[in-house]
């Protein structure tokens, strides 16, 4: 590719990535960044958390994302906050690209190529069926920097440079071991389609997938504590799916299997194999899911969350359609492509306003914060000692205007475990069950709480700080409220 091709290509999927970071807003140490950017820095700075870091270094054992932000750090100087925002829209941007080339592949229009890349742009919070999960979440997590990596690795598969595919899926293994298990297998059922004589190839994959024999561990008898954990979470079981989260899995199945027919009997071949792959695959790690999720006897792989294979399908679902709509229906009307610019992109933007209410659409390291709660977390971090222990409300994230913003995260201080994140790190780590049951239950009633409660939390579990609605509760010192919110310590 000479400069100038480069150029065109840059410049449009630079527009596009900015374009997909303004709709989907920037949203860190929200959801699942209470676990990665907590880590981050706990690597950075290991005074912290002294009395709670197992709720997110053991779950953090099996990849190396953390310890690589930290030494990113380290080595340019830039502040954690300001690098997470950089690799956020770097993410973006590298999977653009990717989509943009394997666009280029797929359809020979550029409005096409380019009508793919907008979809993606504009879908980046799109929800994946009933697995909890956007395309891309609103903050950096290491699953996006592991789909761009898996992207990038189909595009050179389908350019027939097996081997360049090898070291970008092994990167994305490392960064996030589940996006990479099931980028590799898709991978892999891409290769096969590509070759001749496919279906025979296909028998031959299925017949060598299905005599693996899972690890002794799986059979290991879950604990209590553990299952009441495991249950808090309804999107790993299938029986609890509604019938449109299993239309927003199944169909996307039919889809590309009757794509894959129509593009063979076109010619399309690019086009047909890359919907046989995704066929194939889907159909595949559906059958592990139901097996996975459907016999007790594999309970502990539940929260593998088999079904979100259903990520990849979507990436590829939104890529192809948009695809198919630049070729057939916006072709070269500027006023189409504008209606379906503004829709696409202005429906998302509405739906996320909606879904962080009370947090400024993009979180940016250099804003001031009108949301309480993150006020008084910026409080926490600037005026209390590392070492303090805090509890909270289990369920904090939920409360009005809160967010699903993480303390640990944004205050930089120990908590006793709540209920909602914590618990998704618990179905991760069964060894924390107890540890977290017990905490759970000495919290029960918390709204009802007065001193005496408080001091028996400090007695039992050493926590010497509380974050209680204003205005709080007699007999508590209470250095900072802002109306709504106090921080207060316990006699």
């Amino acid at each position: 590719m000479n400069h100038s091709r480069l150029l065109r290509a840059f410049l449009p999927t630079l527009v596009f990535a900015v374009l997909g970071f303004a709709v989907m807003g920037y949203h860190p140490g929200a959801e699942d960044d209470g676990v990665y950017l907590t880590a981050v820095k706990a690597d950075l700075h290991p005074a912290l958390f002294p009395h709670d870091s197992d709720f997110f270094r053991l779950q953090l054992q099996a990849t190396l994302f953390d310890g690589w932000m930290a030494r990113f750090v380290r080595m340019t100087g830039i502040p954690v906050a300001w690098a997470e925002l950089i690799w956020q829209f770097l993410s973006l941007f590298f999977i653009l690209w990717a989509c943009r080339s394997i666009a280029e592949q797929l359809f020979a229009e550029k409005r096409a190529q380019w009508a793919a890349v907008a979809m993606i742009s504009a879908m980046f919070t799109l929800p994946v069926a009933g697995t909890a999960l956007y395309l891309v979440d609103q903050h950096l997590h290491p699953r996006a920097v592991a789909t761009a990596l898996v992207l990038i690795a189909v595009s050179r598969i389908m350019a027939g440079k097996r081997w360049q595919a090898l070291p970008l899926l092994f990167l994305s293994i490392v960064l996030h071991p589940i996006m990479g298990a099931l980028g590799l297998s898709f991978c892999f059922f891409l290769a096969v389609s590509m070759l001749e004589l496919v279906p025979m190839r296909l028998r031959e994959v299925g017949s060598t997938l299905a005599s693996v024999t899972p690890l002794g561990w799986i059979f290991e008898p879950p604990s209590p504590e553990w299952r009441e954990a495991l249950n808090t979470r309804t999107y790993y079981f299938l029986s609890r799916w509604t019938w449109y989260e299993w239309l927003g899995a199944l169909a996307p199945l039919l889809l590309f299997w009757l794509l894959w027919r129509v593009a063979s009997k076109r010619g399309e071949t690019k086009l047909a194999r890359l919907s046989l792959a995704i066929f194939a695959y889907g159909l595949f790690q559906q059958i592990v899911a139901i097996v996975v999720l459907g016999v007790p006897a594999f309970a502990r792989m539940t929260p593998m969350q088999p079904m979100r294979f259903l990520h990849l399908i979507y990436v590829f679902l939104c890529l192809i359609g948009g695809g198919l709509m630049g070729k057939y229906l916006l072709k070269t009307s500027v006023w189409r492509w504008a209606v379906f610019l503004v829709v696409a992109n202005g429906g998302m933007f509405l739906a996320q306003r909606q879904l962080f209410a009370g947090t400024p659409h993009l979180e940016l390291p250099s804003e001031a914060t009108g949301n309480r709660w993150l006020q008084a977390f910026q409080w926490i971090r600037q005026n209390t000692p590392e070492d303090a222990y805090f509890a909270l409300d289990p369920n904090y994230m939920a409360a009005p205007g809160e967010d699903y913003h993480s303390f640990r995260a944004l205050a930089e201080r120990s908590e006793l475990s709540d209920a909602i994140k914590d618990t998704a790190v618990v179905t991760q780590v069964p060894s924390l069950a107890p540890q977290w049951h017990e905490q759970q239950e000495a919290m029960a009633g918390w709204s009802h709480f007065q001193r005496a409660d408080f001091e028996r939390l400090k007695a039992r579990f050493g926590v010497n700080w509380v974050v209680v609605s204003y205005p709080p509760p007699d007999g508590l010192t209470c250095p900072w409220h802002n109306g709504s919110i106090s921080v207060c310590q316990i006699p």
